[in-house]
């Protein structure tokens, strides 16, 4: 489908939309996409109300009232981002990358090391986390990069080329360290080399290059004597496999996850009565364990709409893919919607035992300003591909 779509870009016109009145915007917006990320984030708000309703003593709305101001501010950039046509960022994907490159060497410099780890700068009371927003960044800036280069997609040098410009954002990253980021910038990378249309011969063996590297790290380099990961990171990303080798060390946050998920039952606890939550035997129980945390609370049910929510979410990005109206908008929305659906698939895996537990935040549930804000924008960028795209039903 894509590789087709390329054949004809030719025939589309974006540059015409590109200057859409007002009026035009309004009318070619995805409203159910809208509606459905309107809808998270008030869930969200409401989860983030009940799981964090006792973290700060005398003031219970302590962490709502800056989710809400983040969500806030996260609005704001949605709607600028539908203004903005995308193909300025296809025009200055240097620039995008350049910029991503220089905040992330901004927080090695000036970044000062909380629990062992540069990721956030301070701006007064709130803290801006560069990564988070290095994700959209670097989608926009190789999407552009492989456009540029539309006829020599099936090269394998330019997929390698591609591959390359990745790997620096992402090994800054990772060495924050942030494994958790870094994972969701290499499963951008791989979504975004799909779209485009790169030969599954070069995919493949991007596969088994990966398959090689995380075996290295984890096992093989390990038993020769050099750890390229952090113990901790080693044991986070192996004790899924076995959440009873050390109940009461490295694998207690995921045992006492699977207890709170287990404990909410059909309809959960309640906001009182989650012992696992309310007395935090759970830990980062409105982070990395918020979804553990919410269906302790809200059981099952609860749990379950969340979950269709971001069904929708993803359905809806996935058609913005096929309205685009260029090969650029297309991969940009494959990279953004995959990427999306890759932090909800591991952050709720990890509360249940089935995915690796790396630190990525449950969109707009868990607690932190820069990821619903980062999250909000790439909405934006979403919408700004659909109203710019082909109407329903054109060739």
């Amino acid at each position: 489908m894509i590789a087709d779509t390329r054949h004809r870009q030719a025939a589309f016109r974006p540059r015409a939309l590109d200057s859409l009145e007002l009026s035009g915007l309004l009318r070619r917006i995805d409203w159910l996409l809208l509606l459905a990320v309107g809808a998270l984030v008030g869930y969200g708000l409401w989860a983030v109300g009940g799981v964090t309703r006792f973290d700060v003593e005398g003031d219970p709305g302590y962490f709502v009232m800056r989710q809400a101001t983040a969500a806030a501010i996260g609005t704001a950039g949605l709607v600028v981002a539908i203004i903005v046509p995308p193909s300025l960022y296809q025009r200055h994907w240097r620039l995008l990358y350049g910029g991503t490159i220089g905040l992330m060497v901004f927080v090695f410099a000036f970044a000062e090391a909380v629990r062992g780890s540069k990721r956030w700068i301070d701006l007064g009371p709130f803290q801006f986390q560069p990564s988070e927003f290095g994700k959209l960044l670097l989608v926009l800036a190789i999407a552009g990069f492989l456009v540029e280069r539309g006829q020599r997609i099936g090269e394998l040098r330019t997929v390698v080329a591609a591959i390359a410009l990745g790997v620096g954002p992402i090994l800054l990253v990772f060495v924050e360290p942030d494994l958790g980021t870094a994972l969701v910038y290499a499963a951008a990378l791989v979504a975004v080399l799909f779209v485009a249309g790169v030969r599954w011969l070069h995919l493949a063996a991007l596969g088994v290059a990966g398959a090689v590297v995380v075996t290295s790290a984890l096992w093989l380099l390990p038993a020769a004597g050099l750890q390229l990961l952090k113990p901790y990171q080693t044991a986070r990303l192996t004790g899924f496999t076995n959440p009873d080798s050390d109940p009461s060390g490295l694998t207690y946050n995921v045992g006492q996850s699977l207890t709170s998920v287990g404990a909410g039952g059909l309809s959960g606890r309640g906001v009182e009565g989650a012992s696992q939550t309310r007395l935090a035997y759970l830990p980062e129980h409105a982070t990395d364990f918020v979804f553990a945390s919410f269906a302790e609370q809200r059981g099952f049910l609860g749990a379950s709409i969340l979950l269709l929510l971001y069904l929708l979410v993803v359905w809806r990005g996935l058609r913005v893919i096929t309205v685009a109206g260029d090969l650029y908008g297309a991969i940009v929305a494959g990279g953004i919607v995959f990427a999306f659906l890759f932090q909800v698939f591991v952050n709720v895996g990890m509360t249940m035992g089935i995915a690796p537990v790396t630190g990525i935040p449950l969109p707009f549930v868990t607690v932190g300003g820069s990821s619903i804000v980062a999250n909000l924008v790439a909405i934006g960028v979403l919408q700004a591909i659909h109203v710019r795209g082909r109407p329903a039903g054109s060739r």
